[in-house]
């Protein structure tokens, strides 16, 4: 039998290689779709208004979000910030309940 630390940390991790697989597939869409778009761009306009462009640029930010969710990535919170925040809390809430 397997200690539950160790499972729900086998089930986070492959919750985490999930997502990335997921992203990596959405990266390698976006880029054959995006080059079709556009090559049926160039031949139908040549480079005249580039409409391709408002379809990479709104599918793009779909994918940067993706990316940073998969990966972990949070530049304004930092590296274990809601770990953090929950013990804080924690702590608030038994020194709370101690003065009750």
């Amino acid at each position: 039998m397997i200690p539950r630390d160790k499972e729900s940390r086998y089930y986070r991790a492959k919750e985490r290689v999930d997502a990335i697989k997921k992203f990596y597939t959405s990266a390698l869409s976006y880029v054959i779709f995006i080059g079709f778009l556009a090559g049926l761009n160039y031949w139908l306009d040549q480079w005249n208004y580039p409409w391709f462009l408002w379809a990479a640029f709104g599918w793009g930010i779909g994918l940067i979000f993706q990316g940073v969710k998969a990966f972990g990535y949070n530049p304004i919170l930092g590296k274990d910030w809601e770990e953090r925040k929950l013990k804080e809390l924690m702590k608030e809430d038994e020194e709370q309940t101690k003065w009750k």
